[in-house]
């Protein structure tokens, strides 16, 4: 199931995903990464956030934290862990994050994948995003896709 964030519940899983599934993928030098890790319990106040859970009282299993700007879905993060990866749940996520976006007037949607991560600009491309343009100096492909009701 995808649920809305439990702070307190989901705020450690999530920080351990980005630590191990997103730093990782990272082009970003240490004290980047360092600035980043800094401002996220800051970040996640801003924006929405949805869990993937086996259940609703469950443990987060993946997460997707987003931001809308204008008719923009801006997608900030999305990490599933290792065990659940290739059971849908990033679709789930996905699918949901949209849908709230597009209940709201958002017509489009973006995202930023770093050049290294290979399967995430794969799985971005199944779900619809076109690369709009690559930022070479950070490493980062910026994909868009139309979101349609």
């Amino acid at each position: 199931m995808i649920r809305y964030r439990r702070p307190k519940q989901d705020d450690s899983t999530i920080m351990q995903l980005i630590e191990t599934e997103l730093v990782p993928l990272s082009s970003m030098d240490e004290k980047q990464i360092l600035d980043i890790k800094k401002d996220l319990p800051k970040r996640l106040t801003t924006g929405v956030t949805l869990v993937a859970s086996p259940y609703y009282e469950g443990d987060a299993v993946g997460f997707v934290h987003f931001m809308l700007h204008g008719d923009l879905l801006y997608i900030d993060m999305l990490a599933v862990a290792p065990a659940a990866q290739r059971k849908r749940w990033g679709n789930l996520l996905m699918v949901q994050a949209e849908r709230f976006a597009l209940s709201r007037g958002c017509k489009r949607s973006k995202v930023m994948v770093d050049t290294i991560n290979t399967i995430g600009l794969t799985f971005y491309k199944k779900l619809g995003y076109t690369p709009t343009r690559i930022h070479p100096s950070s490493k980062i492909y910026e994909l868009e896709k139309q979101l349609q009701s």
